[in-house]
């Protein structure tokens, strides 16, 4: 009504217009108190964006106690474009943090300004500076007495170092950097002390191939050169077993890189490149390979060592998607199995092959089940995937038993994970270091109960990595609320009732995780690859030469490293595959050409060839005829022979054969193995028989016959003209004269003519006959000794 007033001229009352004047006023006072406080939130701005970096580089002694100084040192960058005056670092002790959550909460916001700094410790334990010039980094170095810190009660502070001063455009002392950390303050013995037991795990990539040299020490081949400079000093393995061997620490040992580095250590190991050519491995990384052995050998000494199955096989990749593959559990049991008997041999200890260990200790019963079908009836899990959910206030022991007799040893999440991001700068590596002490105190306050904890940390930490566990480690060994335990121990402690022991579904399994599983592809070609291994070793006289080194090949086909690189784990796959397949096909059959049978019987040779340097036997040539009754072989339709091969040799094998008609026939060679199993690929020929029937030969044979008689009718004839003709020369030997007319020649150049008597005397010789020159021919078979045209 009073704006319909108001448009129409007529005039509010005094009341309504003060009214209206007031409401007006008091809707534009946030508006208001807005644009007064502008200038306010200039500095404020201005400040969190000229930001000046602090590193924290090291705190000594991590966890100090009464009496001690604490040393703290690092460097401050000034990140703006302002030159920082007046500056000055200097020490801040926070409030006490009373959970695990709390110690998370200031990590995740260890340099924001916006949070708490705490109280500044007296300013003489701190360090000036006239001025930060942008972009420039200067390093700082406090040390104060730990009674100066006015610490209170037992328990984890948060702790400090932030730069203050001054800036051009913001001419008042403020904080410009900090960086928070955790301060554990335990002086004193606490109550009760948490079990602790630390996996230190050496483990590796893939380094050997299938392929091993003809010679008598079988020279391996590997895949690069890269595990020469893991064990090189400064190198990752060097540095694991350089800081372990301080430790009290369950090792946790692959045995294929144990395997790896013994066959560096021997000598004379190759290099693969490009093809089938190998460059030999030099000295120096054999003499680096000895080295590292030898001090293994010292830091395992009286310690507890856990073997893993060999090559470290991806339990959960075999049991999401290698389970259906027929086989693929056995090589797990074969993986178990060599464990033990390598880390006996290389290290001269006796390893635990109790413990199964998937990757990040992610488990669901599919899993569970795949690691204890090996016989390993404990399974390292981790509590991020088997969560309490009980909402328990304190952190549970370790152990739980989840049924079947199988023990599930739960790492803790917090402490496992502590150390898995980039630690190659000092300051990162401080941090990390504090926060799992931190952490550790917290879970030992959490309860007046004792319990025993397990860490799990990464399977291959870097070197930096390493360096700042040894660190955090060995401040926990000093520290008055830890002791050390071994695996074993925490796996049979005794468990909390009231730990969940409820194996989560597989669809709560990560799906990160899953996106690197290996493929069923990949299961179905380690079966493929194990046929041929099977079909090809039942010929070998010496089978462990070719049965080892692609069993061992075979196991590492499996092995968690090859998560993130399925391009490499494929090409792995397939080179021992190919390198199976090579070898095989050294044992062949020689190609024949058309084979020309002329006979009615005779051999046929089939060369098997054998280009291995071992024997091969317990093989079947067997010849097939597609036309039996054209060709058969010893009688029948095929026949076999046994073969046995010397190596480096070629051995023929003859087969008998009978022609029945003429025509050509394929013939089929094809090797078995003994149990009937086709070995190799067949060789077929041809073979033309050009054998005569049995009417060719009686026509043959009539006719011999024909000419046999009619040499005898014309010897007879002979034989009575000349003794007619010994009668009429008379008895002086003088033909007598002959009174027919029309006969006037010379005496003797008349020839006998044909006599016409009774007594069947022959026909007079003709010049033109002419005499027996060939002999008869013989219809006998070939004998079966006829070798053949081939």
């Amino acid at each position: 009504m009073a704006e319909a007033a108001h448009f129409q001229g007529t005039s509010a009352s005094p009341a309504r217009r003060w009214l209206r004047r007031t409401g007006a006023l008091l809707a534009g006072a946030p508006l208001l108190a807005g644009l007064l406080q502008l200038p306010a939130a200039a500095p404020a701005q201005a400040a969190a964006s000229d930001t000046v970096a602090v590193s924290l580089d090291s705190l000594s002694p991590n966890a100090p106690g009464d009496g001690d100084t604490l040393t703290v040192s690092g460097t401050v960058t000034n990140k703006g474009k302002q030159t920082v005056t007046g500056a000055h670092v200097g020490l801040r002790v926070g409030p006490m943090l009373n959970t695990r959550s709390a110690v998370d909460g200031v990590a995740r916001h260890a340099d924001d300004l916006q949070g708490g700094t705490g109280t500044e410790v007296d300013g003489k334990y701190e360090e000036k500076f006239a001025k930060l010039a942008p972009g420039v980094a200067e390093h700082f170095s406090i040390s104060v007495p730990v009674d100066k810190l006015d610490l209170g009660q037992d328990g984890v502070y948060e702790f400090g170092v932030a730069l203050s001063g001054q800036t051009s455009a913001q001419p008042w002392d403020q904080i410009l950097g900090i960086q928070r950390t955790f301060l554990p303050w335990q002086p004193s013995e606490a109550d009760t002390r948490t079990k602790t037991t630390f996996l230190w795990p050496l483990l590796s990539t893939v380094h050997m191939t299938a392929k091993t040299g003809a010679g008598e020490q079988q020279t391996p081949v590997f895949r690069d050169d890269e595990l020469a400079e893991e064990l090189a000093p400064g190198g990752r393995l060097a540095q694991m077993v350089e800081l372990g061997k301080d430790l009290d620490v369950t090792w946790v040992i692959d045995p294929d890189l144990l395997a790896s580095v013994d066959a560096m250590a021997l000598g004379n190991y190759r290099i693969q490149g490009d093809g089938d050519n190998t460059t030999p491995g030099s000295r120096e990384h054999q003499a680096l390979a000895k080295q590292w052995l030898a001090n293994l050998q010292k830091a395992v000494a009286g310690k507890e060592v856990v073997a893993l199955p060999f090559g470290d096989p991806d339990l959960a990749s075999l049991a999401h998607n290698g389970t259906s593959v027929t086989g693929s559990l056995s090589y797990l049991k074969g993986a178990t199995d060599v464990a033990a008997t390598t880390v006996k041999t290389v290290l001269h200890v006796t390893p635990s092959t109790d413990f199964a260990w998937p990757v990040n200790g992610a488990v669901d019963p599919s899993i569970m089940k795949v690691a204890t079908s090996a016989g390993a009836d404990r399974v390292i899990a981790r509590s991020d995937s088997l969560q309490e959910t009980a909402g328990l206030s304190y952190t549970p022991s370790a152990a739980r038993p989840v049924g079947g007799g199988t023990t599930a040893v739960v790492a803790d999440g917090r402490l496992s994970t502590a150390f898995e991001r980039d630690l190659t700068d000092a300051g990162s590596s401080t941090l990390a270091v504090q926060r799992f002490l931190a952490q550790t105190l917290e879970l030992n306050a959490q309860t007046g109960e004792q319990r025993s904890i397990v860490v799990a940390p990464q399977r291959t930490p870097t070197a930096s990595q390493a360096q700042a566990m040894a660190t955090a480690l060995k401040a926990l060994q000093d520290s008055t609320w830890s002791e050390s335990q071994d695996l074993t121990a925490a796996a049979k402690d005794k468990p909390d009732a009231q730990a969940t022991t409820r194996i989560p579904s597989t669809s709560a399994y990560p799906s990160s995780l899953r996106r690197q599983e290996l493929p069923r592809t990949a299961f179905q070609q380690i079966a493929l690859t194990q046929d041929k291994l099977d079909n090809f070793q039942v010929i070998l006289t010496d089978r462990s030469r070719v049965v080892t080194p692609f069993g061992r090949a075979i196991n590492r086909e499996m092995s968690t490293s090859w998560r993130g690189r399925s391009e490499e784990a494929d090409s792995y796959r397939g080179g021992v595959e190919a390198w199976l397949d090579e070898l095989a096909d050294q044992v062949k059959l020689i190609d024949k050409s058309e084979t020309k049978l002329s006979g009615r019987s005779a051999t046929i040779p089939v060369t098997v060839q054998n280009n291995l340097v071992q024997p091969v036997g317990h093989l079947v040539l067997r010849l097939t005829s597609t036309m039996p009754t054209r060709l058969k072989i010893h009688g029948k339709a095929y026949y076999e022979e046994p073969v046995e091969v010397s190596g480096g040799h070629s051995q023929s094998v003859k087969f008998a054969t009978a022609a029945g008609a003429n025509g050509r026939v394929t013939v089929t060679a094809q090797l078995y193995t003994e149990d009937g199993q086709e070995y190799g690929d067949a060789v077929s020929f041809d073979v033309k028989v050009t054998e005569v029937t049995p009417t060719v030969m009686l026509v043959i044979g009539g006719g011999v016959l024909l000419l046999v008689l009619a040499g005898f009718r014309m010897y007879t004839q002979r034989k009575r003209a000349a003794a007619r003709q010994a009668e009429e020369d008379g008895p002086d030997g003088t033909a007598e004269a002959t009174d027919e007319p029309g006969n006037p020649g010379a005496p003797g150049d008349r020839l006998p003519e044909e006599s016409d008597s009774a007594t069947g005397a022959g026909d007079p010789e003709q010049p033109s006959d002419p005499a027996p020159d060939t002999a008869p021919e013989s219809t006998d078979p070939s004998g079966t000794g006829e070798r053949v045209d081939r």
